[in-house]
């Protein structure tokens, strides 16, 4: 299935895999939508590719999407996502939490309501989850940030039997250590951030785009569904 001036709406698209994701698939010729909370980076790479245009938003807001109802994506890519914190579970502050379930969870769930049904009702159309290997298997100090990537995969699999029959297909992109801004977010501290990828080779946001491009590009009757990437280096 050919990209050429099919409609592609990204969350987390200002960097990262999000960012990643959206040069690899403009390469092709999909019409892009970039969204995210830094309007100065949804800019400069809107500029940088042409064929895109921004939306300044955030995934938490229920009724942040309204306003591109009328243009329904052909490939819905739900990649906006964060940790906060490497506490344990009881320890998390009540800000961590919410600020992680209402963006991996609950931001997933108001892009499917705005977006969702048209494509249903269209009978064509791709939806991406970004996942983690945290929602296959837990880590010291991650247990809400992978309770929230579990999350997704159960959301993942039941939208495949919820959806059956609407010609929509689902893709769980779950990736193991990606070189990102994750850990600055997560540890708010670029030195230590940057000691988590030390002397260890670790995935890049454009191996990821890669895994994504090849699923929404597969024909039709072929849905990829459950896609995990790690490093060579992590086990």
């Amino acid at each position: 299935m050919p990209l050429t001036e099919r409609h592609v709406l990204i969350t987390g698209a200002s960097a990262g895999i999000g960012a990643a994701t959206a040069r690899r698939l403009a390469a092709d010729g999909a019409r892009l939508t970039l969204v995210a909370r830094r309007e100065e980076r949804l800019q400069a790479l809107a500029a940088e590719l042409g064929n895109a245009r921004i939306h300044v938003a955030d995934v938490r807001d229920p009724e942040a999407f309204a306003a591109l109802a009328d243009d329904v994506p052909d490939v819905l890519i739900l990649n906006a996502g964060l940790a906060r914190g490497t506490q344990i579970v009881q320890h998390n502050t009540p800000a961590e939490v919410d600020d992680m379930i209402d963006t991996n969870i609950k931001g997933y769930l108001h892009l499917l309501r705005a977006f969702l049904p048209a494509m249903q009702a269209r009978g064509t159309g791709d939806v991406v989850l970004l996942g983690s290997v945290a929602g296959r298997q837990v880590y010291p100090g991650g247990g809400v940030y992978c309770m929230t990537k579990h999350a997704v995969r159960a959301l993942y699999e039941s939208l495949r039997v919820d959806s059956a029959g609407h010609g929509i297909r689902f893709t769980t992109v779950d990736p193991g250590m990606v070189e990102t801004e994750f850990s600055d977010v997560r540890l708010g501290d670029a030195d230590k951030a940057k000691a988590v990828y030390a002397g260890f080779d670790a995935l890049q946001p454009d191996d990821i785009a890669d895994v994504i491009h090849f699923a929404v590009t597969r024909p039709a009757h072929v849905n990829l569904g459950e896609l995990v990437v790690w490093p060579t280096a992590q086990a």
